[in-house]
C-alpha cells in the first residue's frame, strides 16, 4: 500500500457522501467494480500511475471505461480525485472503502482455504453456521490450496480454525518425533 492513511480519508469522504445522499449501496458496487477492473486489467492501472499522460486525458479513458456503469457520485469522485493527482491511488481507495464500508454495516471478512473447490450448497452451509458462531454478517472469501490435502482453514480476523488434514499428519509426524509414550534407553 503507498499511502494507507491518503486512502483511508478519501474513502471516509466518499463513504460520508454516499450516507449523506442514500446512495451507500449503488456507491459500494460501483467501488467493487473499480476494485475488479484494476485487479483484472494492468492497463487500467499503469494509466493510473503514469505520470506522462495528462489528467483530463485520464478522466476521459476512465469516463469511457465506467461511464453507465457507475452513479453520479462516483464519478465525479473519479473525477475530483485523477483533477487532484490522487488517481495512483484509486484502487488503495477502493479496498479502504471496503473495509469502511464493512465496518459500517458490521460485516466481518472471513477467509475459507480449501483442498478443493466447494460446492455452492456447502459454502451456503458453512456461511450460515459462521454467521450464527460470530452473530453478525460475513463477506465469505474462498481459496483453493491443494496442499492441505483435505478439510478447511478458516481466518477471520485474528482467529484461525484448522481443520486440515494436512495439520493433522503434522501434528502425528510431531508426536512421533517426540514419542513421549518411550522412555529413552541410553
Amino acid at each position: 500500500m503507498q499511502n494507507p492513511r491518503l486512502a483511508n480519508r478519501y474513502a471516509k469522504s466518499l463513504i460520508d457522501l454516499a450516507v449523506a445522499n442514500n446512495e451507500l449501496e449503488a456507491v459500494h458496487g460501483d467501488m467493487l467494480l473499480l476494485q475488479s477492473i484494476t485487479r483484472s486489467n494492468a492497463d487500467v492501472v499503469a494509466l493510473l500511475r503514469s505520470p506522462i499522460i495528462k489528467a483530463d486525458k485520464k478522466i476521459k479513458i476512465l469516463g469511457a471505461i465506467l461511464d453507465g456503469k457507475i452513479s453520479g457520485i462516483t464519478s465525479a469522485f473519479i473525477r475530483l480525485v485523477t483533477q487532484k493527482g490522487r488517481e495512483s491511488v484509486l484502487a488503495e481507495i477502493a479496498g479502504e472503502f471496503q473495509k469502511q464500508y464493512n465496518t459500517l454495516k458490521n460485516i466481518v471478512r472471513v477467509k475459507l482455504t480449501s483442498a478443493a473447490p466447494l460446492e455452492a450448497s456447502l459454502l451456503n452451509l458453512i456461511r450460515e453456521k459462521v454467521e450464527t458462531s460470530a452473530g453478525r454478517k460475513i463477506e465469505l472469501e474462498t481459496h483453493v490450496n491443494p496442499e492441505l490435502i483435505g478439510g478447511f482453514v478458516l481466518e477471520t480476523g485474528n482467529s484461525l480454525f484448522d481443520a486440515s488434514v494436512l495439520r493433522d499428519l503434522k501434528d502425528i509426524k510431531k508426536q512421533f518425533l517426540q514419542n513421549i509414550y518411550v522412555s529413552n534407553i541410553r
